[in-house]
């Protein structure tokens, strides 16, 4: 008895430990869904979309960037335009924007972006 008396407040500490009460764990709530079934179809091809037009944006500029950036490279300078691609050592011709956009080109900084129309 004796030995188990210092023990004691030792598991008494253990069992009050474990029974503390948790926060909650909920996850927060998603900007991009409203969070209702019966629209979740709704907000699955939205999402898409968004993330398609993204994507076909960045894939378009990409290209046009790297050329220009092999042209400042070669040449020491921005092209004046992106006309100034279209040659046999750089582009055969400028690839069109993503429907609905246009190329938005910088010859001081040899920046090109796709912006709406």
């Amino acid at each position: 008895m004796m030995k188990l008396l210092p023990t004691l407040p030792l598991m008494a500490g253990l069992l009050l430990a474990g029974c503390q009460k948790e926060p909650d764990s909920k996850p927060a709530p998603s900007s991009t869904s409203g969070g209702n079934p019966a629209t979740a179809p709704a907000d699955y091809l939205g999402a898409a979309a968004n993330a398609h037009k993204t994507a076909t944006t960045k894939v378009a500029s990409t290209g046009l960037d790297q050329t220009i950036k092999l042209f400042y490279a070669q040449e020491g300078r921005f092209p004046k335009d992106l006309n100034e691609l279209v040659r046999p050592e750089y582009l055969n011709a400028i690839p069109p924007p993503p429907a609905g956009m246009k190329y938005d080109y910088n010859p001081q900084s040899g920046q090109i972006k796709v912006v709406p129309k």
